[in-house]
């Protein structure tokens, strides 16, 4: 097994949909993906339209390092996440960012990525 080192300076690619930053990098069989939602994002208003789909259908496995995300559930459970918080969110999702300050997520994907 051999060492291997990237960084988010540089991440293998970077995605802008409205209001939100995605950076990720491949490392060996695992994906990191850094996800910085803006004041104003809500998944059902800036991503519906491009994914076609009523709620999320993305699981979310990572850590929250700064700002607050607010999750429903198409069950109904809600929950709201901030800094140091670990959540695994199940397909099936809205989410919204509380307050003024960007929401910092970052996923961990085993093996190859959806792109």
């Amino acid at each position: 097994m051999t060492l291997i080192k990237k960084n988010f300076n540089k991440p293998d690619v970077t995605q802008n949909p409205p209001y939100l930053k995605v950076e990720t990098i491949k490392i060996g069989e695992m994906t990191v993906v850094k996800q910085t939602y803006q004041p104003g994002w809500k998944w059902s208003k800036h991503m519906k339209p491009l994914a076609g789909t009523n709620t999320c259908q993305g699981r979310h496995f990572g850590i929250w390092v700064s700002g607050r995300m607010h999750v429903k559930t198409d069950d109904g459970q809600e929950m709201e996440f901030g800094p140091g918080d670990v959540s695994d969110i199940p397909p099936g999702h809205d989410g919204w960012v509380i307050g003024d300050e960007p929401s910092v997520f970052y996923a961990f994907i085993g093996g190859n990525a959806p792109k």
